[in-house]
């Protein structure tokens, strides 16, 4: 029986070469850890965004995290802060981004930092899928649907000079079978804006993202709203390539 592939890398700055292809992960079993020994975090992948340069095919990946609340960690009691706030990290080659999010807007919402400053550098467990089969079609997708089989999604898009592949694990599926439809609804992932300029890791935004068609996907960002809050509110629509995998293992 063919294993899993599993990779295990530390923290390494700069460009990648290009692979020959991007297989889905097993979101079920991957992970990323810190390395010191005061707190040997372990979190849960929650999507992984490659950013490629076109011109030398050389890609960035973005490892991003499952969000916790702000903690007094190994406490004896009180484990939770008082000002609590939502805590979000993202993984980069050279630099990652933790978000601090309270239900009003705070100064230290976004901070990018060098990973090897991030629980003094991580390492990656990320598996890929034993068999992650494409679904092409929506009959397709609406079968291994209702096989309640995992679902990944990866959503291309492109910018000036550059793409992006937004790669997660489906977690909301609408289906209509009557007008062999479906819609895919997911989110936290970190979006990448790829019109700006300057490090990738200040670029990144918090975002959901929907699509029911192969060509085009719908993003809705993390912003600040005009009562002073901070919501998923800003909406985005582009061009993408949109790609659907039922994943066995």
């Amino acid at each position: 029986m063919r294993r899993r592939t599993l990779l295990t890398v530390a923290a390494a700055a700069g460009w990648a070469a290009p692979p020959a292809s991007m297989a889905p992960l097993d979101y079920g079993r991957s992970f990323l850890t810190g390395v010191a020994a005061w707190n040997r975090v372990r979190f849960w992948v929650e999507s992984r965004t490659r950013v490629i340069d076109e011109a030398t095919g050389k890609f960035e990946d973005y490892i991003q995290c499952a969000s916790c609340k702000s903690e007094n960690t190994f406490a004896e009691r009180e484990l939770f802060h008082k000002d609590n706030y939502d805590f979000l990290p993202i993984f980069g080659p050279e630099f990652g981004v933790i978000f601090r999010r309270k239900a009003h807007v705070n100064p230290n919402y976004r901070s990018v930092l060098p990973v090897g400053q991030m629980w003094e550098g991580q390492r990656q467990a990320l598996r890929t899928a034993r068999r992650a089969r494409p679904l092409p079609s929506p009959a397709s997708i609406r079968e291994a649907t209702h096989k309640g089989m995992p679902l990944v999604a990866q959503v291309e898009i492109a910018g000036t000079g550059s793409r992006a592949i937004i790669e997660f694990p489906v977690k909301t599926m609408n289906i209509h079978d009557a007008k062999d439809l479906y819609q895919v609804d997911t989110g936290p992932v970190a979006f990448p804006d790829l019109a700006g300029s300057g490090r990738i890791a200040d670029r990144m935004w918090l975002a959901f993202v929907a699509f029911n068609a192969p060509h085009f996907a719908d993003f809705i960002l993390e912003d600040v709203a005009t009562n002073n809050t901070r919501h998923y509110i800003r909406q985005v629509s582009l061009p993408a390539k949109n790609r659907l995998f039922a994943v066995d293992g």
